[in-house]
């Protein structure tokens, strides 16, 4: 967290929370959403000035409640999450990059959810794979030990559950074999007691 944030949030501790204006889409694209945005559900503007969407980067927590949020100085802006808390790009290094900037660590599982995404889980972190990314990641997946062919990736998303009861997925990282597994994302989202949304009536807070 930036040290200009931390001393703002020492001097105005009690500044009222920000709800319902900030999302995060599957994209990893911030987006800012006005009444009219929250109002008919929009996804809201993507925020395209660099230095802020650095900034959100850099102060971005989930507080105790698991509630998602970007420290604007001494307020909190809770974050809409379109999906996972983290968006994960694949790097030409065959790394992680989280939408944040930083690197992931060693995933210890990939979870394919029921609408088709996935999912990389480090300890806390939960971190889909960006859309853009899903053919390549493919490439990396092994069956059995080998890997993966077209018609097995077909088998497997037609009917994940039938596939994985008679073949182990698993994707090569590193020289590392991360096992997959099916889930749904707010399954995910509850073991890990994270939120997607945040508002005032959750805390008693009424701002």
């Amino acid at each position: 967290m930036d040290e200009i944030v931390k001393l703002a949030m020492a001097r105005w501790p009690k500044v009222p929370h920000c709800y319902g204006w900030l999302a995060l889409d599957a994209r990893g694209q911030w987006r800012m959403r006005d009444e009219r945005a929250q109002a008919l559900n929009l996804p809201g503007d993507p925020i395209r000035n660099l230095a802020l969407q650095q900034f959100i980067n850099r102060n971005y927590d989930v507080d105790a409640e698991g509630r998602w949020y970007f420290q604007n100085g001494p307020q909190k802006v809770y974050v809409d999450l379109d999906c996972a808390p983290y968006i994960a790009q694949l790097l030409p290094s065959q790394e992680w990059r989280l939408h944040t900037g930083q690197l992931l660590k060693a995933p210890h599982c990939l979870y394919l959810l029921d609408d088709g995404n996935l999912v990389l889980r480090h300890e806390k972190i939960l971190a889909q794979i960006d859309d853009r990314d899903l053919s390549q990641t493919l490439d990396l997946l092994l069956v059995d030990g080998n890997k993966a062919q077209d018609e097995q990736l077909n088998a497997l998303f037609d009917a994940a559950d039938a596939f994985l009861q008679k073949h182990q997925v698993e994707l090569l990282w590193q020289g590392e074999r991360v096992p997959l597994h099916l889930s749904g994302l707010p399954a995910l989202m509850q073991e890990l007691a994270y939120q997607a949304q945040a508002r005032p009536e959750q805390s008693g807070q009424v701002d």
